[in-house]
């Protein structure tokens, strides 16, 4: 059976829960869940966490599958059973307005909800749930779901999500995320903006000499000097077989020379402590405003790059 097939088997059941226990309500009864029998054991056989939550008259965990221990850690089913605020401290803090959405009435709840709890170990898993809101005299008193772990298919999304925005070489940045970024800023967000392109001087020179996989050796080596220097919010992308470039949003004229200055000096740094050299070529533009500036701070950028170039290669023609 398919992973769907699983998943609207688990729905079902959870149903069952539902109608288990607004029995129970109705008769007033205090009995545990297990005293339904045979199938309260076919729900507990799920690989599904399946839940009933009570919203009013307060706050009470009803029911849980067991499988949420072996998602969560062992002891996680006991957790929620004596603290019913429990699920609110477990959600990830980026997540926690989902949650409050979700027993506010708040939400879409014919869509699935993606979210992320912590487990006993304290690593966070991902999970998605389908929701159904039970309302009373159009109020709305309890939630029961279906929870999936969807752990491998937000990694397979994050894999291919990596592969497409990086670079394989070097891993950073490859040119379809730099345009991004530059539409973005160009379109969407003003702010003082800067762009530096560096080029490696000798590549061809060394690939032709030495072999490509000393070539991709000083490339490696640019990228590491190069994201290692730069603040991590910084865009440093490779948009070429020997061109990087790194975009610094609120950035002033003043910085960028201080970051120029700097990165020369971990150049120097590294081929002093390395055999292999690294000779680059650097030219940037900084701009109090990145709407409609970005493709001019582009052009500018790449003109003093290729000043800096030409005028090193009159150096060692007049030497």
């Amino acid at each position: 059976m398919t992973n769907w097939t699983y998943f609207a088997l688990g729905f079902i059941t959870g149903i069952i829960i539902l109608f288990t226990c607004m029995k129970c309500i109705k008769a007033k009864k205090t009995t545990n869940f297990k005293d339904n029998g045979s199938i309260l054991k076919l729900v507990e056989m799920s690989k599904d966490i399946i839940y009933y939550y009570e919203l009013k008259p307060e706050y009470k965990h009803c029911y849980t599958t067991p499988s949420v221990d072996y998602f969560l850690g062992e002891g996680t089913l006991d957790i929620l059973k004596s603290d019913p605020n429990m699920p609110f401290k477990l959600v990830h803090p980026d997540d926690l307005h989902i949650m409050n959405q979700k027993v506010m009435d708040g939400t879409d709840y014919s869509k699935g909800i993606i979210q992320r709890l912590r487990g006993t170990n304290g690593i966070y898993r991902w999970f998605e749930e389908f929701t159904t809101p039970i309302y009373k005299n159009g109020e709305l008193v309890a939630i029961q779901g279906v929870m999936r772990n969807i752990d491998e298919k937000v990694k397979l999304e994050q894999d291919l999500k990596y592969q497409i925005t990086h670079d394989s070489l070097t891993n950073l940045y490859n040119r379809g995320y730099f345009e991004e970024k530059m539409n973005k800023y160009n379109k969407e967000v003003n702010t003082s903006i800067s762009i530096m392109l560096c080029d490696l001087d000798e590549l061809k020179y060394i690939n032709d000499n030495f072999g490509h996989k000393q070539g991709d050796e000083l490339i490696c080596a640019t990228a590491e000097i190069l994201v290692n220097y730069f603040p991590q919010e910084a865009v440093v992308a490779r948009i070429g077989g020997d061109e990087f470039v790194i975009i610094q949003a609120g950035i002033t004229d003043a910085q960028i020379c201080t970051n120029y200055e700097g990165l020369q000096s971990a150049i120097d740094i590294y081929s002093i402590n390395h055999e292999m050299r690294i000779n680059i070529s650097i030219g940037y533009a900084v701009s109090e405003q990145s709407i409609n500036k970005m493709e001019q701070l582009f052009v500018e950028a790449d003109r003093k790059m290729y000043e800096q170039k030409r005028a090193k290669k009159q150096i060692v023609i007049r030497s």
